[in-house]
């Protein structure tokens, strides 16, 4: 890697950081605190590209870009940023940065980021165009609780950001309570059809002669989101595909979202194959709140300060506290948690939030995390079935080996085990508690399954 790197960033270790790693890679590198000194060089000509923090001392990084690209078009930048939001991802879209790293970054990760973005300009000579300021609702940035630095997060915002100003129909997926909705709000809000309407579309809506027009008039250029499209019947799911056919000019862009997995639905003839393609031109799938509990902490203090912002009174949760949160399975996902901070922050009577409180809201809330599709068709029941029936079908119409009810059952009692044991630290006597059998019964079943037992201190 050769070329050299404009590096502003006002804290003194990752410019240090970054300045040993480019230099040790065969870049030059020039860093500075200021983005007057930052913009000076560009204007001098310096650099190949530039990587720059967002929050300065004597400035915004990503107000810089339109300025950048208009004095050097073709030179990349990196932005890195501590504002771990979807706001400050498609900011840096809407911008045209080459790429968006938060902090804290993969070191790894940035200097392969850097030599792509060397390489790119290098051969590719590839044109920019200032875009300038856009303005953005007020509430945008301090509203939306889509909160995280946790990979799966951040490659949500990439996304996000880089099909917001498409015309490709969208498909958000993801359990309940994930922030499916507010996904296709912020797509819309942020997007080129800022404002022309955003119209959520109900099965209801769909019904009558005049219902698909009437949404699409309604709608005219901006966004219409069709709210859990798996909920909709056979008939109103042909009215929807009759209606996005008819589309023409000027269209509205089409969101829709589900909890269910539609592909299971298809299979099961649930749902319309030409339905499902016609609204499958790129799928976001929103993690869930216990595939990313890094991003715990940040959601609580997101709550915390809306609730103070609101008129709530301060309140602030200890570490012990916060493990305790972090350890819960969320099966309500970042809307439960939401629910449960403001019922806290209203029920404390102290500024500290104590254990003995967050244990007594999370006692009386479910634990169990659902599937995929949590709908009334597609419980474990539903995965069982659909995974027996693809074994059955695997022996090509002969049927399989006699046992087949013991292995099944196997099959589930060992993960089953396995896990409520690493739930209780491997406690014997809270694991047979926990499933509801009793201790020796359990021992045998470790034993003859051969499951393996490791104590060690339990989560919760």
């Amino acid at each position: 890697m050769d070329g050299t790197i404009l590096v502003a960033d006002d804290d003194r270790t990752i410019r240090t950081v970054l300045t040993q790693a480019l230099t040790r890679a065969g870049c030059k590198v020039h860093a500075t605190s200021s983005l007057v000194t930052l913009m000076r060089w560009v204007e001098e000509g310096k650099g190949d590209l530039v990587i720059s923090d967002v929050v300065m001392p004597d400035g915004n990084g990503l107000e810089m870009l339109p300025r950048i690209g208009s004095e050097r078009p073709g030179l990349p930048v990196i932005v890195i940023s501590a504002q771990n939001t979807i706001m400050t991802a498609i900011q840096a879209a809407e911008a045209e940065a080459y790429d968006y790293l938060p902090k804290p970054f993969d070191l790894p990760d940035l200097m392969k980021r850097a030599a792509k973005a060397l390489e790119v300009k290098r051969h590719a000579g590839q044109t920019r165009s200032a875009r300038g300021t856009v303005e953005r609702p007020e509430a945008a940035a301090t509203d939306l609780p889509l909160v995280g630095r946790t990979p799966a997060m951040q490659a949500l915002y990439r996304l996000v950001a880089r099909v917001m100003n498409t015309d490709l129909a969208t498909l958000i997926t993801g359990e309940s309570g994930t922030g499916k909705s507010l996904i296709a709000r912020a797509i819309h809000d942020f997007s080129d059809r800022r404002s022309m309407p955003f119209v959520v579309a109900s099965a209801s809506d769909l019904a009558g002669v005049d219902g698909p027009s009437g949404i699409v008039a309604k709608a005219r250029a901006g966004s219409i989101l069709f709210d859990e499209v798996a909920d909709l019947d056979l008939d109103t799911q042909g009215r929807l595909v009759r209606l996005l056919d008819a589309l023409g000019d000027s269209a509205p862009r089409i969101m829709a979202t589900s909890q269910s997995d539609l592909t299971e639905r298809m299979e099961r003839g649930a749902f319309r194959q030409d339905l499902f393609y016609r609204l499958g031109g790129v799928t976001i799938a929103v993690p869930a709140l216990r595939e990313r509990v890094d991003d715990i902490p940040l959601l609580a203090e997101h709550f915390l300060a809306r609730a103070e912002r609101d008129g709530a009174p301060t309140r602030r949760f200890a570490e012990p506290v916060m493990d305790l949160i972090r350890a819960y399975s969320w099966p309500g996902n970042v809307r439960q948690l939401e629910n449960i901070i403001r019922r806290l922050v209203v029920t404390s009577p102290e500024e500290e939030i104590g254990r003995t409180e967050v244990e007594q809201v999370l006692g009386n809330q479910p634990e169990i995390e659902p599937l995929m599709g949590g709908g009334s068709g597609e419980k474990l029941s539903a995965s069982v079935a659909k995974h027996l029936r693809r074994y059955f079908d695997l022996h090509g119409g002969v049927l399989p080996p006699p046992g087949l009810y013991q292995r099944i059952l196997k099959e589930v009692e060992v993960p089953l085990i396995e896990i409520a044991l690493d739930a209780t630290g491997g406690n014997q006597a809270k694991c047979a508690d926990l499933l509801g059998i009793n201790r020796n019964t359990l021992r045998k079943k470790i034993t003859d399954l051969d499951i393996r037992v490791t104590r060690r201190r339990k989560l919760m």
